[in-house]
């Protein structure tokens, strides 16, 4: 079961995975794959897209915090 990783981890796996690479071919495989992808254009994202990433338990724990926090004033931030 692939795990679901948050993209700073993945970019953080895949430039360790690249370090590691010790190919030639390999490298100019990865700078193909790398060329391209800034040639294709950004798919439009949907609201939809992002359903499921957060957890049932993170999203109580989220809604609590700004449930908590949302009618609270610091009067010093305003200086």
């Amino acid at each position: 079961m692939k795990e679901v990783m948050y993209r700073e981890s993945r970019v953080i796996h895949l430039i360790e995975e690249v370090l590691k690479v010790d190919s030639d071919t390999t490298l100019s495989a990865l700078e193909t794959v790398l060329e391209k992808s800034k040639k294709v254009k950004p798919a439009k994202w949907s609201i939809y897209d992002y359903v499921g990433m957060i957890s049932d338990k993170d999203a109580e724990n989220m809604k609590k915090v700004i449930q908590e926090t949302s009618e609270i004033i610091n009067e010093d931030d305003w200086k």
